[in-house]
């Protein structure tokens, strides 16, 4: 089994310092925060639909029995577990921990991988991998919560009529297939109205929640704490496994911190604060006060708030708020697939940008398709939001969990904060959380095996990947030889080739080796170009990377004999333009000739590979190293080489 990929391909490591986010510390408008609404809160926003009933969901094989003591419980407890772990924890803690602006597990991965060094590199680097299986975690979640919330807002109709069951499934399926068809498009085509929906979106829950609460104003005593603690320490057994769902109310809670590069602390925190956490919760109150009224209002309950003229463009609004809220995750799912390739966790990726105002919107096909049919079958196989709920839980909270530990460490080795603090304010965190994981562990036979497996698998392709890269990078050194030595022999005539006119560049991995396409073309061609640019392109741990700092230009020691090594810095969340960076060289720095970059020649080389008898990784993990580079982006498109005037040199590699 063979198979080819570029050598840049598997030669990715981030390096350098980060400079300042541009965004970072700009004025906070109403734009942002509006923006914000129609991005950030789309999945807990639309929680309340599905998340009460599930909880009271009779069907559930631990049910939570329906009394007031229970409903009070309930509710209270939703209350402060969302406090806790979304207002105090994300909003108020997590989201000071920044990558210069970013945010989110990857850009905490890379904060622990800056400070891995030392007695502590161990620990670090186990830390980082844990955030590796935080962020397959993540893909598991994209995939569900666009199966659960497009799902739980078409059964709405169920409260129009009965008899339209059948129709459930068939318009789920249309939605979703619409929705990933559209992704090429970009989001900026259709960004522009998320927000007002939005708005729109949390007023209508708010109204419908105050509206609830009117019926029976004794719902508001839920907000002591008084009424959780009693639910969870006088029936523990039913509390218990009562906060597997309770998740599903934070659902959406990392896309806060993740989204944060886009648009900034303070925006997300006032939408948070102002509008979402308020809305949501008056959402969650009507219904508790909705169901101490009838307790036959359970399935349903989100919309038998609304009075029944008011059904059908309720359940139009919340089928919109509902893609929204897909559209959210699945462009998260892009961002962490992207991040993870550029970081040397995946291969290459085919993406692309699709707003030149906002740049962090991208479209990566591969991710697209995949989730696409990953979420049809998931919406065949479980048929109803309740039985998605299951699965749903477990990979949130363990996310969750895992960022709550790599938070920890970077808040000890990043601002030094003290033991006692982390041993107290830290353990509650842990201690809370890791309670809902180990409810949510309860469901494992019931679904929630599936983010878990999701999880792992990804995680596999991920390490298997990194460990690969590792084992090529090694074959290829020993190869290639000093790229120092490589260019003092040609200096001094050694091989002895023919000089044509033009400017060649050859891509390689970094300034120590020479190119196995530079050896190849002198050895086989006899020839080498009049000048002559060994470019190596790599991607810091940091977003994006100032012009001042995207090039380095080392003459190798002579500045007379045309040949110069260009090291060309991007950030991980930047599109490499190799011509456009080279266009900012001096010909000063080119000793004393400008490059011909018009009709340059770009050299790649193809590295085909195939398993060898070394004993570098087990049988199984090499033949899927091998069959994930075949996904890799094509080198020439990725660095937006000139086709017409792009070489492919190749050669064979055993892993």
């Amino acid at each position: 089994m063979t198979a080819q990929t570029s050598e840049d391909t598997l030669d990715r490591a981030p390096v350098g310092a980060p400079p300042r986010h541009p965004g970072k510390g700009g004025p906070l408008r109403l734009a942002l925060l509006v923006g914000a609404l129609g991005v950030v809160y789309g999945d807990i926003g639309t929680s309340p639909i599905y998340a009460l009933q599930t909880i009271f969901n009779p069907a559930d094989p631990h049910p939570v029995p329906v009394n007031t003591a229970n409903v009070y419980g309930i509710v209270s407890l939703i209350f402060w577990s969302v406090t806790i772990i979304v207002t105090v924890f994300y909003v108020g803690i997590a989201m000071r921990a920044d990558n210069d602006g970013e945010g989110g597990i990857m850009a905490l991965i890379t904060l622990i991988r800056r400070h891995a060094s030392g007695r502590g590199r161990k620990a670090a680097l186990t830390l980082a991998a844990l955030g590796i299986f935080g962020a397959a975690l993540f893909l598991g979640d994209s995939m569900i919560t666009p199966a659960i919330s497009v799902l739980s807002a078409v059964e709405g109709i169920k409260t129009v009529s009965s008899g339209l069951d059948a129709v459930i499934i068939p318009a789920t399926t249309v939605i979703i297939v619409l929705l990933f068809a559209l992704q090429k498009r970009g989001t900026h085509v259709i960004g522009r109205w998320f927000g007002p929906i939005m708005g729109a979106w949390f007023a209508a829950l708010a109204l419908l929640g105050v509206g609830g609460i009117a019926g029976n104003p004794a719902i508001l005593k839920a907000l002591s704490p008084t009424y959780a603690i009693d639910f969870v320490f006088g029936n523990f057994g039913v509390a218990f496994f009562a906060l597997a769902a309770v998740i599903l109310t934070f659902t959406g809670a990392e896309a806060l911190y993740a989204d944060m590069g886009h648009f900034g602390r303070k925006p997300i925190s006032k939408a948070w604060i102002g509008i979402v956490f308020p809305a949501v919760m008056l959402n969650y109150m009507g219904q508790g006060a909705l169901i101490l009224e009838d307790t036959g209002n359970i399935s349903g309950s989100f919309f038998l708030l609304a009075p029944e003229a008011l059904r059908i463009p309720l359940l139009v609004l919340t089928t919109v708020a509902t893609v929204i809220a897909a559209q959210a995750v699945i462009s998260g799912a892009f961002s962490v697939a992207s991040q993870a390739s550029e970081l040397g966790y995946l291969p290459r990726l085919r993406i692309a940008h699709t707003s030149e105002h906002q740049y962090g919107q991208i479209y990566v096909p591969w991710i697209n398709w995949l989730l696409m049919v990953s979420v049809l079958v998931l919406v065949f196989a479980f048929r109803t939001s309740e039985a998605l709920a299951f699965a749903y839980g477990m990979a949130v909270i363990g996310t969750i969990v895992i960022v709550v530990l790599l938070f920890l460490y970077v808040a000890r080795a990043r601002w030094g904060a003290p033991k006692w603090l982390l041993a107290t304010g830290g353990g509650l965190l842990i201690a809370i959380t890791a309670t809902f994981l180990a409810a949510s562990s309860t469901k494992i036979i019931h679904g929630a095996w599936l983010p878990l497996l999701i999880g792992l698998l990804a995680f596999t392709v991920m390490i298997t990947w990194q460990k690969g890269r590792e084992v090529v990078t090694g074959e290829r050194g020993r190869r290639e030889g000093s790229l120092r030595e490589f260019v003092d022999h040609l200096r001094e005539g050694e091989p002895k080739v023919a000089r044509v006119p033009g400017t060649a560049v050859f891509l390689d991995r970094g300034k120590r080796s020479a190119p196995l396409a530079l050896r190849a073309n002198l050895e086989q061609n006899h020839a080498r170009h009049a000048q002559i640019v060994v470019l190596s392109v790599e991607t810091q741990p940091v977003p994006r990377v100032a012009e001042a700092d995207r090039l380095c230009v080392d003459q190798l020691g002579d500045d007379r004999d045309a040949v110069i090594h260009v090291t060309a810095r991007f950030g991980y969340m930047e599109t490499p333009d190799v011509p456009r960076a080279l266009e900012a060289i001096d010909p000063e720095q080119a000793e004393g000739r400008r490059l011909n970059l018009d009709r340059a020649t770009y050299f790649l080389s193809t590295i085909q590979l195939k398993p060898g008898r070394q004993k570098t990784m087990a049988t199984w993990r090499k033949h899927l190293f091998i069959a994930t580079s075949h996904i890799t982006a094509d080198a020439a498109e990725h660095f937006r080489l000139p086709r017409d005037r792009t070489m492919i040199i190749g050669s064979h590699i055993e892993v």
